[in-house]
């Protein structure tokens, strides 16, 4: 427990006397949402699957350039994860964009660089500001086992690097080496491997930014030729030893090309159809070609062999994927969803990964939401694996109790049902087709935290960032737009993460309101905040039931945003002209949260006094004091208690509070290892803590997002309560009843 320190109070303020020394485990279990695997037995779905590579047995071999904890190469059969490569994450290293496997070796697509020249050794990292994208080959058995193809390179003395990271540097070929500043993920500068095809005697390597396929012995990595190809991307490599592959990948749009080995071209492969967005090609024993169509109609385009040229045999998939339909952004068999790769195995099943993007993110960070799928030849859904969230959170919908939003998706809960088996994915929130202006696609890099609120009869979804920037707001129309949110509101909060929002206007400090209804940010749409009072900055947001909007600035006071109504096109209103500012409250020296909760007219606020001061550098965290004050919108607010929250910074690991929420009787607050802590919001004692259970391995990753916990009361009086646990691509559940 925390003691309470206790502090001058106006009016009825109540002291709160000391808590116990020792912590209360509180009787909660765990569960989660988001992830086929909960991490119970040590297996995870990665947050992205950017290409795969499938054996004639019908293992898939994956590749992406980041998975949190380090399975950007990964395995996978019959609904199981197999494993993971490792090596291809931190130490300077990515994973990529390509993948290849023949009976030896799989052949994956990374990065390489040295931590802004902290890491050094020659050899084994790129001399300080470099950075190698090349190939690493393992073994086929054990990705995790280097397969050398020569001697390894000799450790530098005093050094971090060692026997382990110089065979593994044995096993790495170059492919191309750029300035350190290169992000090929962010699509700055596309130096990666763009696809990869083998068999047992040689490899084939796109090289997009060199218009070049490099041709290697598959066994000494030596290479054997180069042939020309304009910005070539994947390649698949056909049982009678020709080619297939996608060029123009760079600025599009992709075409298919069909060649030799050497790369001269034979004259009998297909124009793809008019809007096609070509990311993967495979092909069957048939011969058959499978092209992955990741524009607007969301299908894997198949091709057969007709006289002398190849034509349209058939497709996989609904037309339109997850957006078809009568209820758009509605997950299922066949509705796929940011394609990114195809494969067949000998048995004639197709294997489809998806991000719910694409190959090429944007601003996007890691996808959003990792699928891979299996069908028989007939079409028919084999087996599934997800991987949905990252830096995600949950918020129980208000119209519905058993559904639950995400930053960009919808679940719905059978709590009947075992820990992990109690989800189901019901609901994609972001159609990129539809709304291409969505501020999920064009600030930061996640869709964010969410907020739910139900306000005149109709559903709004808030999100907020990893950094507390920016309010996104969206609205509902089921039966126009399914699952899908329509882009609402924007509340700018910084300058430089908007610099891509269309149409934005100066700086940082502004809002937008989608008031002719069409889900864009029109120019003629935005309001610049000219009070000559700030608004921007802080990391405080709370949406109340209500509908105002709380903004917390550090030193500037806290910002209400009073909700105006609805306006003709359906959004809630918000204008500057609106805005209460409240002067930062007595003892605050800074401020970081503020919860209002309407119910009883209490605001809930955090941060530091003179007592208690921030220590630089550390953002995101709550602060290291609570106050409640009572009877705040009165203009006379009474303190009722304060108490000195959880915070040492020299701890191993680090203990403060990052996330806070109030529901019923109770104060909910997390740290960033995920540990929970509750506190009594009646008389602000702790009460107990909550904790990761056997059901996730004990585990969680770091909570890094200002805004990574919620709870909800039950009817039963079982509270709720969800956790961000970006480690392994989903959201932490836990059930208590008091």
């Amino acid at each position: 427990m925390r003691r309470l320190i206790l502090v001058g109070m106006t009016m009825c303020a109540v002291l709160s006397a000391g808590a116990a020394s020792a912590e209360t485990v509180l009787p909660a279990t765990t569960s989660w949402i988001g992830n086929t695997f909960g991490y119970g037995d040590g297996r995870w779905t990665q947050i992205d699957i950017r290409a795969i590579a499938v054996t004639p047995d019908g293992k898939v071999y994956t590749n992406a350039p980041w998975d949190e904890s380090g399975a950007e190469a990964s395995v996978y059969q019959d609904g199981k994860m197999l494993g993971f490569a490792g090596g291809t994450h931190g130490w300077g290293n990515l994973g990529g964009n390509a993948i290849a496997v023949n009976s030896k070796y799989a052949y994956v697509a990374i990065g390489v660089g040295n931590e802004r020249g902290r890491l050094q050794s020659p050899g084994i990292w790129p001399d300080k500001g470099k950075q190698w994208f090349g190939i690493s080959r393992r073994a086929i058995g054990d990705m995790k086992q280097p397969a050398p193809f020569r001697a390894a390179p000799s450790v530098a003395p005093g050094g971090r690097a060692d026997a382990g990271r110089a065979r593994m540097a044995a096993s790495f070929m170059v492919v191309n080496e750029v300035p350190a500043a290169a992000k090929p993920e962010a699509g700055e500068l596309k130096a990666e491997v763009g696809g990869l095809a083998a068999d047992d005697k040689t490899l084939f390597a796109t090289n997009p930014s060199h218009d070049a396929v490099d041709v290697y012995d598959a066994e000494t990595m030596q290479k054997k030729g180069t042939w020309s190809a304009h910005e070539p991307g994947r390649i698949a490599l056909a049982s009678d030893g020709t080619l297939w592959l996608l060029t123009d990948t760079l600025n599009g749009p992709a075409r298919l090309v069909h060649v030799r080995a050497d790369g001269r071209k034979i004259d009998d492969a297909p124009a793809l159809p008019d809007g096609t967005d070509a990311v993967d090609v495979a092909v069957d024993t048939k011969g058959r070609v499978f092209v992955a169509d990741n524009g607007p109609r969301q299908q894997i385009l198949i091709f057969s062999k007709s006289g002398e040229r190849y034509a349209p045999s058939g497709t996989l998939g609904v037309r339109g994927g997850i957006f078809a339909g009568p209820v758009p952004g509605r997950p299922g068999p066949q509705r796929f969803n940011g394609l990114t790769g195809v494969g067949v195995d000998r048995a004639g099943n197709v294997y489809v990964a998806m991000n719910g993007i694409g190959p090429r993110h944007d601003t996007i960070g890691a996808g959003l939401g990792a699928v891979l799928e299996s069908y028989t030849p007939d079409g028919t859904l084999r087996w599934q694996v997800q991987g949905l969230l990252f830096v995600d959170g949950a918020w129980l919908d208000p119209a519905r109790p058993d559904s639950v939003y995400t930053g960009n998706k919808r679940f719905e809960l059978d709590l009947s049902k075992p820990p992990g088996q109690d989800w189901k994915y019901v609901g994609f929130l972001s159609n990129r087709f539809k709304y291409p202006d969505d501020p999920v696609f064009h600030t930061d890099q996640w869709p964010g935290m969410p907020t739910a609120r139900r306000l005149d009869g109709r559903t709004f979804l808030y999100l907020t960032d990893m950094y507390a920037d920016h309010l996104k707001i969206y609205r509902f129309d089921a039966k126009r737009d399914g699952e899908v949110a329509i882009p609402s509101g924007l509340i700018a909060g910084r300058a430089r993460p908007v610099d891509k929002v269309p149409n934005k206007p100066p700086g940082g400090d502004w809002l937008w309101r989608d008031a002719n209804g069409n889900g864009r940010l029109d120019a003629d749409e935005f309001e610049i905040n000219t009070t000559g009072n700030a608004k921007a900055g802080g990391w405080g947001w709370w949406i109340d039931t209500k509908g105002d909007i709380w903004r917390t600035s550090d030193v500037r006071g806290i910002h209400r945003f009073r909700y105006g109504g609805v306006d003709k096109a359906g959004n809630p209103i918000y204008a500057y002209d609106k805005v209460t500012t409240y002067p930062m409250p007595k003892p605050f020296t800074q401020l970081r949260r503020a919860i209002y909760d309407a119910r009883t007219d209490s605001l809930y606020v955090t941060g530091y006094t003179a007592d208690a001061p921030p220590q630089p550098g550390i953002n995101k965290e709550v602060g290291r004091v609570l106050v409640r004050f009572d009877k705040w919108s009165t203009g006379s607010p009474v303190a009722r208690y304060t108490i000195a929250l959880p915070w040492q910074l020299d701890a191993k690991p680090i203990l403060d509070l990052i996330g806070i929420t109030v529901e019923g009787r109770y104060i909910f607050t997390v740290e960033p290892v995920g540990k929970i802590h509750v506190y009594d919001n009646e008389t602000g004692k702790e009460v107990g803590v909550m904790s990761p259970g056997p059901e996730v391995g004990r585990a969680s990753g770091w909570v890094d997002v200002p805004f990574g916990i919620s709870a909800f009361r039950r009817e039963n009086g079982e509270y709720l309560v969800f956790v961000e646990e970006d480690a392994r691509g989903k959201v932490l559940m836990y059930r208590w009843k008091p």
